[in-house]
């Protein structure tokens, strides 16, 4: 029987960090755990995503209870994966955010994503039974949304496609600080399971070219100087030009999903395999990659926690028997 997910291994707690980017400006990372961002207006508080659980969510708001008393009235999802969505609840806020793409993921595969990724990530859905349900926004937007908490302008902004169709990031134009939800990774594997490959660097180019001089990734530490946003906006470039280059061309050479996934694996690990979540990352990537290449699925297809199982079980054996 081959192994389990990777991330069944990953079963240590990661070290938090509060960090102040700018007055009123924070990151809640954790070691390459998915990231949340706190934005404090003059009469409110926005959480950009929630973390995965209620339960897990008390850790966020304990932290800005450190640093204001103001009520936490705004939520904004960056995108649609359970992970990231699900302790809304927690924050009892006025409104939740989400762009018209990532509400039509909802609709459209939100339970199935919910038990899918429950059963690859254990150690990050603690406390699950806390989940009251799905994640619904009520105030939902096209391309592009400013918030005034007070006199602090926020946008919030649909650039494109890339780690899914409604990818959405948070923009404070006065301190030029971004907010990129998982469209930018540093030191951790890109998942892209559900993305737009060929889509991904255009939208990465709109996103680079506001010039943000700090960021908060999806995944990864708070980067603090322009220098380490560009970093950041490059390595996640390069980790997907890389790959879908190299399956891009197995499948046109007429090589199988196992055959990609072995070569594009081999290629990929010295330069990438010392960041977060590879080994997780890689089989639900390569997988993404070769449906889309070629045009033959230009939408991810949904993954169930069935189709989680037999993919994984498949390529881990590629690997394996190496």
């Amino acid at each position: 029987m081959s192994k389990k997910f990777a991330s069944h291994a990953d079963t240590e707690e990661k070290q938090v960090s509060f960090t102040k980017l700018a007055e009123g400006l924070y990151a809640y990372t954790a070691e390459g755990d998915p990231n949340t961002g706190v934005v404090i207006g003059d009469d409110s508080v926005m959480v950009i995503d929630t973390q995965a659980t209620p339960i897990m969510a008390q850790d966020v708001i304990r932290r800005i209870r450190e640093v204001t008393d103001l009520p936490i009235k705004h939520v904004v999802m960056t995108h649609y994966h359970a992970v990231r969505v699900l302790g809304a609840s927690a924050y009892d806020a006025e409104n939740i955010y989400a762009s018209q793409n990532t509400y039509d993921l909802i609709v459209e595969r939100g339970q199935q994503d919910y038990e899918s990724e429950v059963g690859r990530f254990p150690r990050l859905f603690k406390g699950v039974d806390s989940v009251p349900g799905l994640t619904w926004p009520n105030i939902v937007f096209q391309q592009e949304l400013t918030v005034f908490m007070g006199k602090r302008e926020v946008r919030i902004i649909h650039l494109g496609r890339g780690h899914t169709k409604g990818d959405t990031v948070v923009w404070l134009p006065e301190e030029k600080v971004m907010f990129s939800g998982d469209l930018v990774e540093y030191g951790a594997t890109p998942y892209t399971g559900d993305a737009y490959h060929e889509d991904w660097p255009s939208t990465l180019d709109r996103l680079q070219a506001m010039a943000p001089q700090k960021l908060v990734p999806g995944r990864g530490e708070a980067l603090t100087t322009p220098e380490q946003c560009q970093e950041a906006i490059q390595g996640t470039r390069d980790f997907l030009a890389d790959m879908y280059e190299s399956v891009k061309a197995g499948k046109a050479a007429g090589k199988s999903l196992s055959e990609c996934y072995a070569e594009t694996y081999a290629k990929l690990k010295p330069k990438y395999g010392h960041w977060v979540i590879f080994d997780h990352c890689l089989p639900f990537d390569i997988t993404r990659c070769y449906d889309e290449a070629g045009g033959e699925y230009p939408d991810p297809r949904i993954w169930t926690a069935e189709r989680d199982t037999a993919m994984w079980h498949s390529l881990q054996e590629v690997v394996e028997n190496q």
